[in-house]
C-alpha cells in the first residue's frame, strides 16, 4: 500500500509543477504541495487551509479563513479524552476560538465502558480535562437518540445521534486527527459519525447496521461503510452550518478514546481547516503519508483498512477527495 502510495506521489510531482512553489515546511521537513497527491487547482475542488504553527491564534486564523459565520447556537464537537493522559485537544489551545463562536462543547457518551460512558462519569471527566473551564458541556445523548436519514448510503440508511443534536444552528467540528486502534485513523468522518453517534448509534455503526445494542465488535469494512454513510448523514442534515478544523498534533497510533495512548514518535505537522469533511481528511491522510517519521501510524492505518473510510465516502456522496491546498503563514 505504501508502494502505491509512492508511485502516486511521484506522478503528481511529475504532472503538477505548476504548484510547486508552494512550499510546506516543519518538524525540519520540505516539501513542496505539488506532491500531495490529491491537491489540485481545480476550480471546483474544495479549499482546504493549512498553517503549520499551531497556536491558540491560529485555530482562530483557520476558522476566519473559512468566510462561514456559524449561526444561532454553536456546538463545538471534540472529544473530551479519555483521561487526563489522553491526547484530547488542551483547553489552552482551544479556549480562544470556543469563546470567538460562543459555542458549547459537545459530546456523546461511549459504547464500551471507560470513564465516560454514562453522563455522570463523562461530566466528571471533561472537568479534570479542564473543559469545562473553558465552555459549558453539552452530553447530546443524555435524553437519548433521534434518528436522521442517509441518503445514498452504502451500508446503512439512517443514523442514531443524541437527541440535543437538534437543539443546535450549527456546529464546529474540532478534531485531533491522530490514529485509531478500530478506525486505523480518527479524523473529522469518524468525529461526526462515531463522535455525535449516541451510545446506541455507536453500537449501530460499529456493527455496520446489524444491532443497536450490546458490543461494538463488528466486521471490519462493514463497519469503515457505516461511519462514512454516518458521517454523510451528518454532514447533509447541517448544510453550510457545519465547519471542520482538524489539528495534527499530538499524532498517536491511539486515539483520544484511550486512557493510556502510544506517546507519539512522530512530528507534529500543523492545523487544517475546510467546509468538506471527506477533503480534509484526505488532507491529513497526505501529509502523514509524507512525512519520514509516520511509519508507526502509517501501519495502524493500514492494518486497520482505514484508507477504504475514504473510498466509501467518495462512492456516497460525502464530499471530495481532491482540495486546493491554501497555505496560510507562508
Amino acid at each position: 500500500m505504501k508502494r502505491l502510495f509512492a508511485v502516486a506521489l511521484l506522478l503528481c510531482l511529475l504532472c503538477s509543477s505548476a504548484l510547486a512553489d508552494s512550499l510546506i515546511t516543519n518538524g525540519g521537513v520540505s516539501l513542496d504541495a505539488a506532491s500531495l497527491p490529491h491537491n489540485t487547482q481545480e476550480a471546483s475542488a474544495p479549499k482546504v487551509y493549512f498553517l503549520r504553527d499551531i497556536s491558540p491564534e491560529a485555530l482562530v486564523k483557520a476558522y476566519e479563513a473559512l468566510g462561514v459565520p456559524l449561526p444561532g447556537k454553536v456546538g463545538v464537537k471534540m472529544s473530551t479524552g479519555e483521561s487526563t493522559q489522553s491526547n484530547y485537544l488542551r483547553p489552552e489551545l482551544i479556549a480562544d476560538l470556543i469563546h470567538l463562536v460562543n459555542g458549547t462543547i459537545v459530546e456523546c457518551n461511549t459504547a464500551y465502558g471507560g470513564s465516560r460512558s454514562s453522563t455522570a462519569m463523562h461530566r466528571q471527566q471533561a472537568k479534570d480535562n479542564g473543559l469545562t473551564d473553558v465552555a459549558e458541556l453539552d452530553i447530546l445523548d443524555e435524553e437519548g437518540s433521534i434518528e436522521i436519514p442517509i441518503e445514498g448510503g452504502v451500508r446503512i440508511p439512517v443514523d442514531y445521534v443524541g437527541s440535543h443534536f437538534s437543539n443546535y444552528d450549527s456546529f464546529l467540528v474540532l478534531t485531533h486527527f491522530k490514529g485509531h486502534a478500530m478506525a486505523g485513523f480518527g479524523g473529522a468522518i469518524k468525529n461526526i459519525s462515531i463522535g455525535f453517534g449516541s451510545s446506541m448509534g455507536k453500537v449501530w455503526i460499529h456493527s455496520g447496521g446489524n444491532k443497536k445494542s450490546g458490543g461494538i465488535w463488528g466486521e471490519q469494512d462493514p463497519f469503515l461503510e457505516a461511519m462514512a454513510d454516518a458521517a454523510k448523514g451528518v454532514d447533509t442534515y447541517m448544510g453550510d452550518n457545519i465547519l471542520y478544523i482538524s489539528v495534527l498534533n499530538r499524532l498517536s497510533v491511539d486515539c483520544d478514546c484511550d486512557g493510556y495512548p502510544a506517546e507519539p514518535d512522530m512530528h507534529d505537522i500543523g492545523i487544517l481547516a475546510s467546509t468538506d469533511p471527506l477533503a480534509i481528511d484526505q488532507a491529513a491522510i497526505d501529509l502523514v503519508y509524507l512525512m519520514p517519521d509516520s511509519e508507526s501510524l502509517i501501519r495502524r492505518i493500514e492494518r486497520q483498512n482505514g484508507l477504504y473510510t475514504l473510498d466509501v465516502g467518495e462512492q456516497n456522496g460525502l464530499g471530495s477527495r481532491y482540495y486546493n491546498l491554501v497555505i496560510l503563514d507562508d
